[in-house]
């Protein structure tokens, strides 16, 4: 089956998210490398490792996506005090950093894509054969952006942070929803567990029945990120990071590899753990049948045909 013959399911690459199919998982980079390839390549390496499926960039043009008044503020960087708009020119890759990710990432056999944040950044990742574009929950409203990035014909992954169901809901009709992957996200860094409202993986799946519903988690800790799998989402997406206590302001609500490494192997058992809604009697269970149950009765024929 393929995603032309199911309107449940979107192609990321080789790949197919939807329901049935095992949960995508996204190592969100972002710009935890603080500008710095090697730091890049590190955690293409960490994500490999654990057993994601893909990476994520950020990709920026800084005056485009800077707000003008803050341009010449100062701030204290690793790098020594520089202006604002210096500072997002300092994290920025360009086109070099981008073919030597792409290279290295193939090499791996680990997708990447990245969050576009203005018109030009998306003409900038046309020149490479990336699976999706991701719609950072800040962009949710910038229609001229959801519009070139409908026009790429990519899986477009949006997350819905910071939003309310009507602006949901429209940049759903200007990306159209035949491309389209929601993910359910709340926008603090790090979000505590009573902001998560995981329900909305729920609210979400009902509203929109033929789009594909994950969970974009910023929170610390692991556990609620599974129990977004639990609920029903196809996708999750984490912060990645070498060391939490590195520089940057996603750090803190970032998984380290350990910790990685655990949350995939919990959100695969927790998949396989599922099911398919339908009652019977494994084969594993015969046997204390036998044993522990004193009164035949409708049971037996099920594991007649449990044998069968």
């Amino acid at each position: 089956m393929t995603a032309d013959f199911n309107p449940r399911l979107r192609r990321l690459g080789d790949r197919l998210v939807g329901p049935g199919q095992p949960v995508y998982l996204i190592g969100e980079i972002g710009i935890n490398h603080n500008g710095e390839l090697a730091n890049a390549l590190a955690l293409i390496d960490v994500a490999v490792e654990a057993g994601l499926d893909a990476v994520k960039f950020q990709k920026r043009t800084p005056e485009v996506c800077t707000p003008r008044d803050q341009w010449e503020i100062e701030r204290d960087t690793p790098w020594g005090r520089m202006t604002y708009i210096d500072y997002r020119h300092r994290v920025e890759f360009g086109v070099a950093e981008y073919r030597a990710i792409d290279e290295y990432a193939r090499a791996r056999g680990i997708d990447w894509f990245a969050s576009p944040w203005d018109v030009e950044s998306v003409e900038f990742l046309s020149q490479f054969d990336l699976p999706a574009h991701k719609v950072a929950s800040a962009s949710l409203t910038d229609d001229q952006l959801l519009r070139a990035l409908r026009a790429t014909g990519r899986t477009i992954v949006l997350s819905t942070g910071m939003s309310t169901p009507e602006q949901i809901r429209h940049a759903v009709e200007v990306l159209g929803s035949r491309n389209t992957v929601l993910l359910h996200a709340t926008s603090t860094y790090p979000a505590p567990p009573e902001e998560l409202n995981l329900r909305m993986i729920d609210t979400l799946m009902a509203e929109y029945p033929n789009v594909p519903v994950g969970y974009s988690g910023h929170e610390t800790g692991l556990q609620t990120t599974v129990a977004a799998v639990a609920r029903g989402a196809v996708m999750v997406e984490r912060h990645i990071t070498l060391d939490r206590a590195m520089w940057g302001s996603d750090q803190a609500a970032s998984v380290e590899p350990a910790g990685l490494t655990r949350l995939v192997r919990d959100i695969r058992v927790i998949e396989q753990s599922l099911g398919d809604g339908v009652k019977q009697v494994y084969p594993g269970e015969l046997a204390a049948m036998r044993k522990l149950r004193r009164v035949a009765g409708v049971v037996a024929d099920a594991a007649q045909g449990a044998v069968a």
